[in-house]
């Protein structure tokens, strides 16, 4: 479980209530299924409208990595992994990596190790490997495009809503008590949209191009990996170069770590 998108959406739902009592609001005013109906159903028809069927079959899936932890292999894993692999390579060949490829889980790692005992050349394993990451980019922006569009069409759809309101609110012009709660009702949709789309759209979108980031991260870590064992790279050389992609704190608990297997 992703505890950060759960939190961040508990908080904002009692942001909201907390709000709303402060204000002297009853939550009996959010109980407007025309409001409901018009924000939720529309911003699902806009959508639907504006994508093709194969990426919105995907939603479920992305909500799955919105609320679940992903489970990649971390850059502190990766780094003593090819530093072990570099001091094979150099003492018994590439060639010895091959018997390593049945402990790799990870397809694209897996893959690129296997290019390297292959034979195959730098420059080629690289562009294979970089036009692999930037595809999985693509797909996942057109992931966290939907949320985007979302969160754009939703505080549209509340102020159509309220005009819808505002309409039926004219409708009572004669009954004053009427007309005051037909206008708060009306501005209920506009409470709506703007909620769901800068409370829970927007954010959506930008977390998953965040984890695809942290993806994309790793996968370069992998490349450069491979890469420098190719080279004939020294052990040390590679964890020189791979660290730079830690923080200053990761950087300081993997040498502490190193120093106490060495030890």
């Amino acid at each position: 479980m992703d505890k950060t998108s759960l939190i961040g959406l508990i908080l904002g739902f009692i942001a909201l209530g907390v709000g709303m009592i402060l204000k002297g609001v009853e939550f009996t005013a959010l109980l407007n299924p025309a409001a409901f109906l018009i924000i939720i159903v529309g911003t699902i028809a806009a959508v639907v409208i504006a994508f093709p069927t194969s990426e919105i079959k995907r939603i479920p899936k992305l909500m799955g990595i919105l609320f679940k932890e992903q489970k990649h292999t971390s850059i502190q894993e990766l780094i003593p992994l090819f530093s072990d692999w570099a001091q094979v390579a150099r003492k018994e060949g590439l060639l010895a990596l091959e018997a390593k490829l049945q402990e790799v889980d990870d397809p694209f790692l897996k893959n690129g190790l296997t290019m390297a005992v292959d034979g195959q050349t730098a420059e080629f394993i690289r562009d294979v490997m970089t036009e692999e990451i930037e595809a999985m980019e693509d797909r996942h922006e057109a992931g966290a495009a939907i949320f985007t569009q979302a969160g754009t069409y939703s505080p549209t759809l509340g102020v159509l809503g309220a005009v819808i309101g505002l309409i039926a609110a004219l409708s009572h012009m004669e009954d004053i008590e009427a007309l005051g709660a037909s206008i708060a009702a009306a501005f209920v949709a506009t409470l709506f949209g703007i909620f769901f789309g800068y409370v829970l759209w927007h954010p959506f979108a930008n977390k998953l191009r965040r984890k695809s980031k942290q993806e994309a991260l790793v996968r370069q870590v992998m490349i450069e990996g491979i890469l420098s064992i190719l080279e004939g790279q020294s052990a040390r050389a590679i964890e020189q170069k791979l660290s730079i992609y830690l923080s200053e704190n990761e950087r300081k608990a993997l040498l502490q770590e190193s120093v106490t297997d060495n030890g």
